[in-house]
């Protein structure tokens, strides 16, 4: 989108977050003439040297309604006749994305910042694994952080680090309360639109206080009892950064789920990633558990990891063609608030009520025979 192919009554912005019917949408940088018009610039993100840019809360034209076209956090959009005074906008359009997260539902995503604790709560490594794979499968780049490095040895650190080399990740060790390596965090994130995730209670509120000091976000404690964190992020919101991009905090999770086929499961695997490159299977369909000359089955750590979300992988599949099989005898239960569940059908007859019609027709045949 360029200057030439927006009317002045039109502007572009991004989308920081999503309230009910309404957008809040963060402008492109501004100045302000001798006459305190605002004038919108079209670069993706501010300089600090310009005048904050505004955020105005939007309405979504009925056309887009009518379309179905969803609007989400992180969408580049056309803003039309914004009313400054007033603080609010109407948009227009939505330009097209280059990436999609579902799950939080984030567009035009360059990276994914994975938070995890080496200590308080402890590391895990099947949890660590299952949010590197489901990283993975988003498409975007991955970056691994650790946090609270200060609780550990730097033999302990080493130690973590070797072993996630094996992995294909090389680990950024950060302490927030310590202020250990957050500047390096900025480095990476700087103009670039950034998700971070990871559990619960590993800092990732923390870290983006510090790397953002006027947000003061709400702070949760590890629970004692299950050494995991409280949930504290309620919604998905865009926070702009000083040194430029921005910045996603979602709710924090313990188990993401992992919706990929089992074909596509190994891929997510960099180590595994690495040994088919070097060799291929004996068979095109491989799903590398019990196949003979398999070129992935072996000795690398995260073997007993893939078998375990290769399980979660099957039984994903399996669901999914029952739910494309009219035959199927499951059926899909709405249970309000955008959840839902598989129940079984009620195959035999004697379970079903008859219709009114079959009942008419079957009083009009009784009459008949009755006349007869």
């Amino acid at each position: 989108m360029t200057r030439e192919n927006v009317s002045p009554r039109q502007l572009l912005g991004t989308v920081v977050a999503v309230q009910a019917n309404f957008y809040r949408v963060q402008m492109d940088e501004v100045v302000r003439s001798k006459e305190s018009e605002i004038i919108a610039g079209f670069s993706s993100l501010s300089p600090s040297s310009l005048t904050p840019a505004p955020i105005l809360l939007c309405t979504r034209r009925t056309r887009l309604k009518k379309i179905g076209q969803q609007v989400m956090v992180g969408d580049r959009v056309i803003v039309e006749e914004p009313d400054w005074a007033g603080g609010r906008g109407a948009v227009a359009e939505v330009l097209p994305r280059h990436s999609q997260l579902n799950r939080p539902a984030i567009a035009n995503v360059n990276q994914i910042l994975l938070v995890f604790a080496v200590a308080d709560p402890p590391l895990e490594p099947i949890q660590l694994s299952r949010f590197l794979i489901k990283a993975e499968s988003t498409g975007v780049d991955v970056l691994l952080c650790l946090n609270k490095c200060d609780l550990v040895s730097e033999q302990e650190k080493q130690q973590i680090n070797d072993r996630l080399l094996a992995w294909g990740y090389q680990p950024l060790f950060i302490s927030v309360q310590n202020h250990i390596n957050i500047n390096q965090i900025a480095t990476y994130l700087q103009d670039k639109i950034t998700v971070i995730a990871g559990p619960s209670g590993v800092g990732k509120t923390s870290l983006i206080n510090s790397l953002i000091p006027d947000i003061n976000l709400r702070v949760g404690e590890v629970s004692g009892k299950l050494a995991r964190g409280r949930h504290t992020t309620r919604h998905v919101e865009l926070f702009e950064m000083p040194t430029g991009g921005l910045l996603a905090d979602t709710p924090g999770f313990n188990q993401p789920d992992l919706d990929c086929g089992p074909q596509e499961l190994i891929h997510y695997f960099p180590e595994a990633r690495e040994r088919l490159a070097a060799a291929h299977c004996r068979f095109s369909d491989c799903i590398h558990k019990d196949e003979p000359d398999c070129a992935v089955s072996g000795d690398w750590e995260r073997y007993q990891h893939y078998l375990e979300f290769l399980d979660d992988a099957l039984a994903h599949q399996n669901q999914t063609n029952q739910q494309a099989d009219p035959e199927s005898s499951l059926k899909l239960i709405s249970k309000g608030k955008g959840q839902s569940q598989y129940e079984p059908k009620l195959e035999s007859k004697k379970y079903r009520r008859i219709s009114r019609k079959t009942q008419l027709q079957d009083l009009q045949e009784l009459y008949r025979e009755s006349e007869d």
